[in-house]
């Protein structure tokens, strides 16, 4: 596997991770029992913390692909097409 290569896949599991990661712990105005006279989504979250759920991600990602890493290149599996470049 190349640096290339890894990286798309880590780009890759990263949003997979995101989109994971996102509903977690998150409370809609609703749920609070706010309500919202502006007309705004009851169902919009009240704090998404984003800032921590991408740090989050970031880590989480990192070790599904480290793992990722270390069975490729201890060749548990094997890519198609990439046993020539080993």
């Amino acid at each position: 596997m190349g640096p290339i290569t890894g990286i798309a896949i880590y780009l890759v599991l990263w949003w997979v991770v995101l989109f994971t990661i996102l509903p977690l712990g998150v409370r809609s105005h609703h749920e609070m029992g706010i309500d919202l006279k502006d007309g705004g989504d009851p169902g919009a979250p009240v704090n998404p913390n984003l800032k921590r759920k991408f740090i989050t991600t970031t880590w989480v990602s990192a070790i599904v692909f480290a793992i990722f890493w270390a069975v490729v290149h201890f060749k548990l599996i094997t890519l198609p097409g990439t046993a020539q470049f080993y």
